[in-house]
């Protein structure tokens, strides 16, 4: 089996070395540069690695992907498409070829997208970038996707335990370019409920409440959007752009709904939680953070946040006791939430003024 490595970069020097030596029990390494002015290309080069250039006007990362998939000789049986900000750990060649049998043509793998302060996993989910060399294509200006060209490929997604990839990104790199392409994604194909979560999304992200409501109220009237995550996913960023515009019930109906879209997902109820922690209203505090406790399976997909698994819940549920009086339980709750983040002295501030209007309750 010949597996292949390839990936698309500019100006990434900085992580050339740790990248290459964790893409190194490939036995080709293949990269599209897209027009670095440090030395990246020198240094790829220098390190062994196959490298194309090319300036793709407009940008988009469908094209560059799909460039740098063509620099893989044909022979190469399987692909693995990384990129240089994120590093395997060793011996995932080797669960590959244990995994991989005649027929296959993808595979999905676990990976961390973020990790939190404290060095704890923050987003995980899986990745589905291992495919055979040939009948695959990139698609999409952004959140791009491989796609299925050669209909004879078997469709099944095999998973490969054991392979971990880890993303460490360049805070400094921006991603102002991701609304540009989102909007002409949605323009491109206007039924891929996809991208057209995606595009409501990133509205939130901008503040823009208005176009983030519309365009998320449309991706769920989509007649494809039927995936409970995603489809709870937008009702709380609607719901979150409707209070952000000072629309309380309407909001809190949003949230409601959410839940009872995917009462599987902590996400909903924390996000609910949090928004009647900011009003004050304890007892819901306590009910909705008891209500995402009670889920104990952190689910696979990227839908899953890392705060309603860190502190949060129990942070949030401390505050809401604390205020209605339950100060023993509060301190509880407390600890609890410091031995998911040791370093947060807030929380550490907390337990200490806690414990101390334990030993002096007021006088009734």
């Amino acid at each position: 089996m010949k597996i292949a490595v390839y990936t698309i970069c500019k100006n990434e020097s900085a992580f050339v070395d740790r990248w290459v030596d964790s893409m190194s029990e490939a036995d080709g390494i293949f990269v599209l540069d897209t027009g670095s002015e440090d030395d990246t290309v020198e240094k790829l080069k220098a390190r062994g690695v196959t490298v194309g250039e090319a300036e793709i006007i407009p940008w988009r990362f469908d094209t560059a992907r799909n460039l740098s998939l063509e620099l893989v000789p044909k022979d190469f049986d399987v692909c693995v498409c990384t990129d240089l900000d994120e590093v395997f750990l060793p011996g995932w060649r080797r669960k590959i070829e244990k995994a991989w049998k005649d027929g296959d043509s993808q595979a999905r793998f676990r990976y961390t997208w973020s990790f939190n302060d404290d060095g704890s996993e923050g987003v995980v989910f899986w990745e589905e970038n291992i495919h055979a060399r040939l009948g695959f294509r990139w698609t999409h200006p952004v959140h791009e996707v491989l796609q299925r060209t050669d209909p004879s490929l078997s469709s099944e997604i095999i998973t490969i335990p054991g392979i971990q990839l880890n993303h460490y990104p360049d805070k400094n790199k921006s991603r102002s370019q991701y609304l540009e392409l989102l909007e002409m994604s949605v323009e491109e194909c206007p039924e891929d409920d996809r991208n057209t979560h995606y595009l409501g999304r990133e509205y939130m992200y901008r503040g823009r409440w208005d176009d983030c409501i519309k365009t998320l109220k449309r991706h769920l009237s989509m007649p494809t959007a039927l995936w409970k995550d995603e489809r709870s996913a937008s009702m709380r960023y609607i719901a979150y752009s409707l209070y952000m515009k000072g629309s309380v019930d309407e909001a809190r109906d949003w949230y409601l709904m959410a839940i009872a879209e995917a009462p599987h997902l902590r996400e909903p109820y924390i996000d609910l939680a949090y928004m009647l922690y900011d009003r004050g209203e304890w007892d819901g505090v306590l009910y909705f953070t008891g209500c995402a406790l009670k889920i104990k399976n952190r689910p696979d997909s990227y839908i899953c946040e890392s705060a309603p698994w860190g502190s949060l819940p129990y942070d949030l549920r401390s505050i809401a006791l604390f205020n209605t009086g339950r100060t023993a339980e509060a301190i509880e709750a407390a600890r609890l939430a410091l031995e998911l983040e040791p370093s947060n002295e807030r929380i550490k501030n907390n337990i200490k003024m806690m414990e101390k209007a334990e030993k002096n309750p007021p006088l009734k």
